[in-house]
């Protein structure tokens, strides 16, 4: 009998969820009606072995608790903030996710951020449409990259490819976190402060955590300064949103661009209401290679958990 499977979300990748049916019994939440989940979930949660969630989905402790027979929570995505790791350690659920397999493109989507807000891209196209160009009205210019530093706070695979791609246009760059990379021939800086104070482009790659939640705050942004731009492709959570508004708000930042945010999809209108920022809707894995590779590797790890195999992916 195929093991029992609660989807949380769907594989953009019509042959990943394809393999999901050929392997698993699977039950879509994401097909339900949100008031009638409980119910439906109820109804079936006695036979549920394993949950396919997202990074920005997770599962709680209150769903892990629902599910007797659960033995894996299987991430598409990186992240695993979102998910109860402790509670599913105590239940000994196995966890996994998808690294390396997004790297690339989030790496991509972090450096056309950042050229975007440095040739100032949302600006001129509006320049065009809106006739100002034809108009003859003036035209500010943009900032070059070369020379520019280039600060990475969280240095893992993503934040070294986000390096690479902006040595590759001239910048120089510097990083920060916690635990120094042995080998790394680009500086580390003391603290993020410090970090901030020498950048004129911050870009956020690290984890979601406790220990990162707010960790761009304030004085960062104030270090980072009116001149200074800040790129955010990993979590909403690492930065206190509300001083990033005041920041940009009263110039003390120059600008931000943003791919994720602190309660998603829900962006504050003060946020949006602003013309020193630009801002995606949390696509950084968004190409159709990368999220069948994603989902590929989902269905990797579900069937080698229910066939006896080492779990290609598993989360410490």
């Amino acid at each position: 009998m195929k093991p029992d499977v609660l989807v949380m979300a769907a594989s953009p990748s019509a042959d990943v969820m394809a393999q999901l049916e050929q392997h698993f019994r699977c039950h879509h939440l994401w097909r339900v009606a949100r008031e009638q989940q409980a119910a439906w979930l109820a109804g079936l949660a006695g036979a549920v072995r394993a949950v396919l969630t997202t990074g920005a989905i997770g599962i709680k402790a209150e769903l892990l608790a629902q599910l007797p027979k659960l033995e894996i929570v299987a991430v598409n995505g990186i992240g695993t903030d979102a998910v109860d790791l402790e509670a599913a350690r105590a239940r000994g659920v196995a966890v996994t996710n998808t690294p390396g397999v997004l790297t690339d493109d989030v790496a991509d989507l972090a450096l056309t951020l950042l050229l975007a807000a440095a040739r100032r891209l949302p600006a001129m196209d509006a320049f065009v449409r809106d006739g100002s160009w034809q108009a003859g009205k003036p035209l500010t210019p943009a900032r070059a990259l070369r020379g520019k530093v280039c600060g990475i706070f969280g240095f893992g695979r993503i934040g070294q490819a986000i390096a690479a791609r902006a040595q590759a246009f001239g910048m120089q760059t510097r990083y920060f976190q916690p635990r120094a990379i042995d080998g790394a021939s680009v500086p580390r800086a003391a603290s993020l402060l410090e970090l901030a104070a020498a950048s004129d482009y911050l870009v956020i790659a690290a984890p979601g955590s406790p220990a990162t939640h707010h960790a761009v705050n304030a004085d960062v942004l104030a270090a980072l300064g009116p001149q200074g731009t800040l790129v955010n492709i990993a979590r909403g959570s690492l930065v206190d949103e509300e001083a990033l508004i005041a920041a940009l708000r009263e110039r003390t930042l120059g600008m931000a661009a943003l791919d994720v945010f602190a309660d998603e999809p829900r962006v504050p209108a003060a946020l949006r209401a602003l013309d020193n920022v630009l801002l995606t809707p949390h696509i950084g894995s968004l190409t159709v290679e990368t999220r069948h590779a994603m989902g590929q590797l989902v269905v990797d790890n579900l069937r080698a958990h229910f066939g006896g195999q080492p779990l290609p992916t598993p989360v410490a």
